[in-house]
């Protein structure tokens, strides 16, 4: 992951991109992290980007994994008999 304070970041953001490799680029204000330049691949969409930082989908997520932790899950073999899957 590569490192640049805001106050050093003189290159276009084009060049940024482009230099930029497969790993992101974290650019700082006063050594605090203030945005990320996140390469993306062919198999991740627009549509998970943004759910990975939607703040309601994600507390779905939390709650759903502390109530499968709390209450246990249901076992394939249920969800395959239920689903006609048997």
């Amino acid at each position: 992951m590569k490192v640049i304070d805001i106050n050093g970041a003189t290159a276009s953001l084009s060049e940024y991109a482009r230099n930029s490799g497969r790993e992101p680029l974290v650019v700082t204000d006063g050594g605090r992290p203030v945005l990320a330049l996140v390469p993306l691949d062919e198999n991740m969409d627009l549509e998970t980007l943004s759910l990975s930082f939607n703040e309601e989908f994600i507390g779905i997520i939390e709650r759903s994994r502390a109530r499968q932790e709390a209450e246990g899950g249901i076992p394939i073999e249920e969800v395959r008999r239920q689903l006609g899957l048997d």
